[in-house]
């Protein structure tokens, strides 16, 4: 055996290791970091998320798909808009979230985590998926990259989604909220997050995906749903019927009387970025 065939070989056996672990943290419930389990109720301040907004508005589009398709070619080539976002990032970065209220604080960090991811994506473009993103051969994304620095601290996508939303208010139509640029995730929302409207938000955005055909559809013979409730199944109930019920409550009447047929599922999720 040749020395480069061995170091291929050690290479392929390190990236299978690296995608088994990767696979085993994703079924794990979500750890909190502690130090962002604090809030202030009585606190009234609203954060500005009106240049997110704009943003949106200028380079997010509907797709016939019933996908949301966002521009980052356009964004990338827009040097004033660009430079919009990454000064949107800093404000709320220049916020220690810990001083909202906690319904300020939710809307503050889903905002956050699609904003980098935008801003991540924009700054890599052209990708054909944000897997092709990372910060070394073995890795897959961005996610475990250090991103963004919050009260001092530096937080990557994982972080806010795996250490801050989820544990703290473990809520599973956070998966609809947090957008990871591809065709299989849920849609990034046109309407920046609020707090007078992040409920109405996570409501639509859990109807809206379930009832999509990347969120539950029938095959020829089959169940077949996102993979997002297989990976992080302990949000929904931690077992098949879980999800099953998750699904039951956000289906309309015909994908009902489907999801009534069966107790078990397969999954999928398309990779493929979310660009026009």
């Amino acid at each position: 055996m040749t020395r480069i065939t061995r170091f291929f070989l050690a290479a392929s056996f390190a990236a299978t290791q690296l995608l088994w672990a990767g696979l085993a943290q994703a079924a794990a419930p979500p750890e909190l970091i502690p130090m962002w389990d604090a809030s202030d109720d009585a606190n009234a301040t609203t954060v500005d998320h009106a240049p997110w907004q704009e943003l949106l508005d200028a380079y997010l589009s509907e797709h016939p798909s019933g996908i949301n398709r966002f521009d980052y070619g356009a964004l990338q080539a827009h040097g004033e808009h660009r430079a919009q976002l990454a000064s949107y990032i800093d404000a709320l970065a220049a916020i220690d979230p810990r001083t909202l209220a906690k319904a300020e604080q939710l809307a503050y960090w889903i905002n956050l985590y699609n904003a980098v991811t935008v801003s991540v994506v924009t700054d890599h473009y052209p990708v054909e998926s944000i897997r092709d993103i990372s910060d070394s051969l073995f890795t897959f994304g961005p996610w475990g990259i250090e991103l963004v620095i919050v009260a001092g601290q530096p937080l990557t996508l994982d972080n806010i989604e795996h250490g801050i939303l989820r544990p703290i208010w473990g809520d599973p139509r956070i998966h609809s909220a947090v957008n990871c640029a591809s065709i299989g995730c849920p849609n990034l929302a046109p309407e920046a997050y609020r707090s007078d409207n992040v409920e109405a938000l996570l409501e639509q955005g859990a109807t809206d995906y379930v009832n999509h055909p990347r969120g539950a559809r029938e095959t020829e013979d089959d169940l077949l749903v996102s993979s997002i409730y297989d990976w992080w199944q302990a949000d929904f109930g931690g077992t098949d019927a879980g999800v099953l019920a998750h699904l039951k409550r956000y289906a309309r009447p015909e994908l009902a009387e489907t999801l009534d047929r069966y107790t078990e599922f397969d999954d999928e999720y398309d990779w493929n970025l979310n660009a026009p």
